[in-house]
């Protein structure tokens, strides 16, 4: 038995989403060891991302089954209107697992993801937007100066060469800086970095008078909905192993990955950045002294806590089956 008419049948329309949805996939299952500053860095990706956005968005979070006082934050800032949509995972599912329920569900035309880790500039969306409404067949683009292996972005080099005006530059064109500012935060060592450096050529687009890097990075891009759910389901077995497939499955479908000339992105880590080290001069909270730093970053530790890490999702995932 019904009393009365729902209210909501008088209302004879509603605001509709933003044609930009940024999705932001956190996983933080405790406070302490590799995750000390999660939650900070956590605090600092989503205050950039409302200091620095331009122009219309939503603001997508999907908690991985993060731990308590996470939860609280999230749910305090869904509160205040600051979170449009906020999925709280009982456990975590994995991040292509996240990504398939949000690229999915995500109601904007242009998706922008992010890792938990990033750091926006002012300036970051519209040099995206840009970048996808210039390019014919762009497929993701990220916001930062990106060396990334070309096997992953043979399909843009394919339609550059084949593209009337457009121009391609390979060889030793990325700045060191540039390179070692990122490949740092990901806690590789300065020699695996030179490595690296040394063995892979960059490739330099123009066209339409504009530059960008070929290739881009999963930790941060923005794309077209219609493009991402073509490539729907991403495989999920592992928590994080599977991740690549999403760039291999962009350029098997022809679309075109690139990177921005100027930094609009950063990736943090899971240190807290050191004044200066943001871009544009945003102080970070204090970071800890160096030789603690330094002991958390000594690699047979680091191999341990994440061998720890990976040993407690599977046990966790084996015993909710």
């Amino acid at each position: 038995m019904r009393v009365g008419q729902n209210p909501i049948k008088s209302v004879e329309s509603i605001a509709p989403p933003a044609p930009v949805t940024v999705v932001v996939i956190s996983y933080i299952p405790f406070l302490s060891g590799y995750y000390t500053h999660s939650l900070e860095l956590l605090k600092l990706c989503l205050g950039s991302i409302h200091a620095n956005t331009e122009g219309a968005y939503d603001l997508m979070v999907f908690d991985n089954g993060s731990c308590a006082e996470v939860r609280e934050y999230l749910l305090a800032e869904q509160g205040a209107g600051r979170i449009q949509y906020l999925t709280l995972s009982e456990r975590n599912l994995g991040k292509p697992a996240a990504w398939n329920i949000c690229f999915a569900a995500a109601p904007g035309e242009f998706i922008a993801y992010a890792d938990a880790d990033v750091y926006f500039y002012k300036g970051w969306l519209p040099s995206s937007l840009d970048a996808l409404r210039t390019m014919p067949q762009a497929g993701m683009v990220t916001a930062m100066p990106m060396l990334t292996p070309q096997k992953y972005s043979t399909a843009t080099v394919k339609w550059a060469k084949g593209q009337r005006g457009a121009k391609l530059e390979t060889g030793q064109l990325f700045n060191w800086d540039d390179f070692w500012k990122h490949a740092r935060s990901l806690g590789n060592s300065e020699e695996h970095g030179r490595a690296f450096f040394k063995d892979n050529k960059a490739v330099r687009l123009s066209f339409k008078k504009r530059q960008y890097w070929v290739g881009a990075a999963h930790f941060q891009f923005t794309a077209r909905k219609r493009i991402l759910q073509q490539v729907l389901p991403i495989p999920a077995e592992k928590p994080m192993g599977r991740v690549r497939l999403l760039d291999e499955a962009i350029n098997a479908l022809g679309y075109l990955r690139l990177s921005t000339a100027e930094w609009h992105v950063q990736h943090m880590g899971n240190q807290l950045p050191a004044v200066g080290d943001l871009l544009d001069g945003t102080l970070a909270a204090p970071t800890r002294p160096a030789r603690v730093a330094s002991f958390w970053a000594w690699p047979p530790l680091r191999k341990l806590l994440q061998w720890l890490n990976g040993w407690s999702f599977d046990r966790l995932h084996r015993t909710q089956k």
